[in-house]
């Protein structure tokens, strides 16, 4: 579906990218890591077709500078930086569905999904957005297409926990149709969510392996944590999570999306001298 083969880019004198080879296929959730300057930047901007570089880059069969716009209508772009669009939100949301024939009613009811009220914002200029906003609008534009291949660079790093986990039943519904390419310089933020990991180095493909599906994206963990005693800012970390308590503090009960339970943990180790006991256990039936 997607293929690099002996790719180069040079900037001058400096090759960012030297020789890399790679085929991605549908159903392929592949974690492009690697630390800042290693080339992932690059690498998807070549396969956007924004760069001009040696070697072949296709996506199915088409090379992406000659047939920019056939490429484009087939892939789903989530970038980490929002553009510093000045357009207001409905019509940057009208202007990105036509550019690809799309319907903006369904990037409209994607949003509402992760919580963004676009009614609300339709006047607002897309630049005075939070971060949070921006970052759903984005994804709803990219999830509100029936695209081929899914680009998502840091895609979940601005949302609160219960948009995350919306994020991420919405990405298991594609994972079977779709080619997913998930950038990031950290593999514990996108682990759970690929099956493939590659990483660039200098420029070149220094790792390139295949990993079980361990985690169901639509999965989640029930999970209780029970505290030695009652504390404040442990309340403030845990409750945009979804947990609630019912003996003023010192026991909680929530639900944790499969996929963010590293994060999760990273969250309770803060407070790990105040956590008497802590149980996960995966729910096999959301019904």
């Amino acid at each position: 579906m997607i293929i690099f083969e002996k790719v180069i880019k040079r900037f001058r004198r400096q090759a960012v990218l030297r020789g890399i080879d790679l085929e991605i296929e549908r159903g392929h959730r592949v974690a492009l890591i690697g630390s800042n300057g290693a080339g992932k930047t690059t690498l998807i901007r070549c396969l956007l077709g924004e760069y001009h570089c040696q070697g072949l880059v296709t996506l199915d069969g088409l090379n992406p500078r000659e047939h920019r716009e056939e490429v484009l209508a087939k892939v789903g772009f989530v970038p980490q930086l929002p553009p510093p669009l000045r357009m207001p939100v409905g019509q940057l949301l009208s202007f990105a569905a036509g550019v690809c024939g799309a319907d903006p009613a369904r990037m409209t009811e994607m949003a509402g999904h992760l919580g963004l009220d676009v009614a609300r914002f339709r006047r607002h200029p897309f630049v005075k957005l939070s971060g949070g906003q921006k970052q759903k609008l984005l994804i709803s534009i990219a999830l509100g297409r029936d695209t081929e291949v899914l680009i998502l660079d840091e895609p979940a790093a601005n949302l609160d926990p219960q948009a995350r986990r919306i994020f991420f039943d919405l990405l298991a519904q594609r994972q079977n149709s779709a080619a997913m390419i998930i950038s990031s310089h950290r593999l514990d933020e996108v682990a759970a969510l690929v099956n493939r990991v590659v990483e660039l180095d200098q420029g070149q493909v220094v790792l390139d392996d295949r990993v079980a599906d361990l985690v169901d994206l639509s999965s989640h963990l029930a999970c209780r944590l029970t505290l030695t005693r009652a504390d404040e800012a442990f309340a403030r970390a845990i409750t945009p999570w979804g947990f609630t308590t019912l003996d003023a503090g010192l026991t909680w009960r929530g639900r944790v999306p499969g996929p963010d339970r590293l994060r999760f943990l990273g969250i309770i180790s803060r407070y790990a001298a105040l956590v008497a006991a802590l149980d996960l256990a995966e729910i096999r039936d959301e019904a």
